[in-house]
């Protein structure tokens, strides 16, 4: 009978819910009332559905229907069916109410070499959305509109904000192999003075989450300076000398070094938007999906 069903459910899902409408009313009469159609109509479907199947579903008595042996199989199959019907409709309701622009404001190197490489599966998961990405080495006033979702650079305490903690992470001391085959591998820290290094402008700093220099060590003098996080993971890449990088871009790329492992600064990212945003359906479907992403790689922020 398994194999019966297997064939012939897809085509009659209408027969399978007049079907599960007597089933849970128990008589004819109130099941049609409840779908409000005939109960000539209810009965030409439930003899429909008998004939497709090849056997009786229900006990007919004057006191109202029973399954039989057969309906009793059939109804958890029709259930099941019935779920997964409601909930694609569901998610299809979702995916509609899910449109519009939404602007994405992130610090450069969370944006650039995370978000943005998986901007794609947001468009799959919500194809009806229009995304801007900005990925900056700035704050960003949600108030003022400037981004509808912001990720930061340690948790925000001032503002009517929406305030959600996404990951931890980590920044460690790299080098490009070529730059220590040149100036030699400092086997201290204290040796790092004789070394270039690379760190952010520092009137540039836009937020004192990210004067972590001396978390690492107390007099780390900048020879090269760069505004952005991308642009220092760039520079200690080409060989330029050594800086501190995040580890969820840095760590496992051949050309690079991780050095003095225990020399570990760390940080949190927040996802934030304005309270007037926290009943946009969008807003909430790209901080849930950013939050889904994050989780699928926290590994790699953590070092």
């Amino acid at each position: 009978m398994a194999n019966r069903y297997a064939e012939t459910l897809i085509m009659n899902w209408d027969d399978l819910r007049y079907f599960l409408a007597v089933a849970r009313e128990g008589q004819m009469l109130g099941a049609a009332r409840r779908l409000g159609v005939s109960q000539a109509r209810l009965s030409r479907h439930i003899a429909s559905l008998e004939q497709a199947v090849g056997t009786r579903l229900f006990n007919r008595t004057t006191r109202g229907c029973t399954l039989t042996s057969d309906g009793e199989i059939l109804i958890s199959t029709a259930e099941r069916m019935e779920a997964e019907t409601q909930s694609a409709a569901q998610d299809l309701q979702k995916r509609e109410e899910v449109s519009g622009t939404i602007r994405i404001g992130a610090p450069d190197g969370f944006g650039s070499a995370f978000l943005a490489p998986r901007l794609g599966r947001f468009r799959t998961a919500y194809p009806d959305l229009r995304i801007q990405l900005v990925p900056a080495p700035r704050s960003f006033s949600l108030s003022e509109r400037e981004a509808d979702l912001a990720i930061m650079v340690g948790r925000p305490t001032k503002g009517r904000l929406r305030v959600r903690k996404l990951v931890d992470y980590s920044l460690s001391l790299y080098a490009a192999k070529s730059y220590l085959e040149r100036a030699g591998k400092p086997n201290d820290i204290s040796n790092l003075m004789g070394h270039t290094l690379i760190g952010y402008v520092d009137d540039l700093i836009y937020t004192p989450e990210l004067n972590y220099v001396g978390d690492v060590i107390k007099d780390w003098r900048r020879d090269i300076e760069v505004s952005t996080a991308i642009g220092q993971f760039e520079a200690v890449r080409a060989g330029a000398g050594i800086g501190i990088l995040h580890d969820f871009m840095a760590d496992g790329l051949p050309d690079l070094e991780r050095l003095f492992c225990g020399a570990t600064v760390k940080r949190s990212y927040w996802m934030v938007w304005h309270e007037n945003q926290g009943v946009t359906r969008r807003v909430q479907a790209v901080a849930d999906l950013i939050d889904a992403f994050v989780r699928e790689d926290r590994q790699k922020f953590n070092h």
